[in-house]
């Protein structure tokens, strides 16, 4: 069910654990963690396959995830239904996207991903008050419609791609459902973790886990995440916005590298 590596030198989880430190504590207030840890797993192993890394990764980052979601719950008002109504769509969803990437050609979705995210981060830099006040918008069925909505189309994108998975849901849920960015930020936790839970699911199975690797790092993952959302608890929403539009710049220029360069 896992697969199992040996020799891993010192240097080798130096520059593991400080990279899941570092993702666990990003990706607890805006997402994107995934652009630390992932090219720390691909420069530490050349040779392991893509998919073996990207599941070590999904092991470690469901821990710290979990990790930030139970520290905003206490701390936060989750909006549970939007957030679990999301996950249970995303966990179904997810499943369907990594099923969609074997047969589905992705080359396209990486070249529009950088105008995406571009646009996004041009919205929430104009619209200087989005996500500044919690108000949701919706109740009852048309917000767990909504929910369902959002966390299909993003389980499914997590699943067949994946990059900026969590800024993307804190954008949605800021946008459609009114929440402001801490909120939206803690909601988002529950729904990465379905999505890492559906990853794990897969990738497990299949030999694509590094148990030990995966677990060295989810250590570190949590210690980061309780450091971010602490952070993002006690400065608030601006505090989250900025990091946002920060990840966000950092995600066009990876996804634009990835998509036009390589």
């Amino acid at each position: 069910m896992f697969t199992l590596v040996t020799d891993i030198q010192i240097q080798q989880w130096f520059l593991l654990c400080t990279a899941a430190l570092l993702a666990g504590l990003v990706d607890a207030v805006v997402g994107g963690g995934g652009l630390i840890q992932i090219p720390a797993l691909f420069t530490s192993f050349p040779s392991v396959e893509a998919a073996t890394l990207f599941g070590s990764n999904k092991l470690a980052s469901i821990w710290g995830t979990a990790a930030a979601a139970a520290r905003y719950g206490r701390s936060v008002k989750i909006e549970w239904s939007a957030a679990l109504s999301s996950a249970l769509a995303a966990f179904i969803f997810a499943f369907l996207g990594a099923y969609a990437v074997t047969h589905v050609p992705s080359e396209w979705l990486r070249r529009a991903l950088p105008f995406i995210l571009f646009t996004v981060a041009l919205y929430i830099f104009h619209k200087k008050d989005l996500g500044a006040i919690h108000a949701p918008r919706h109740t009852g069925h048309r917000e767990k419609l909504l929910a369902i909505l959002v966390g299909s189309a993003i389980g499914f994108y997590d699943g067949f791609f994946g990059p900026g998975t969590g800024s993307f849901l804190i954008f949605l849920y800021i946008r459609f459902f009114g929440f402001d960015f801490l909120s939206a930020s803690a909601a988002a936790k529950i729904v990465n973790v379905a999505c890492n839970l559906a990853a794990l699911l897969w990738f497990g199975p299949n030999g694509h886990v590094i148990i030990a690797v995966g677990l060295a790092m989810a250590v570190f993952n949590i210690a980061g995440s309780l450091i971010g959302s602490r952070l993002a608890i006690r400065h608030g929403s601006p505090f989250v916005r900025k990091l946002f539009l920060l990840v966000v710049a950092a995600l066009i220029c990876k996804t634009a590298y990835d998509g036009f360069l390589r």
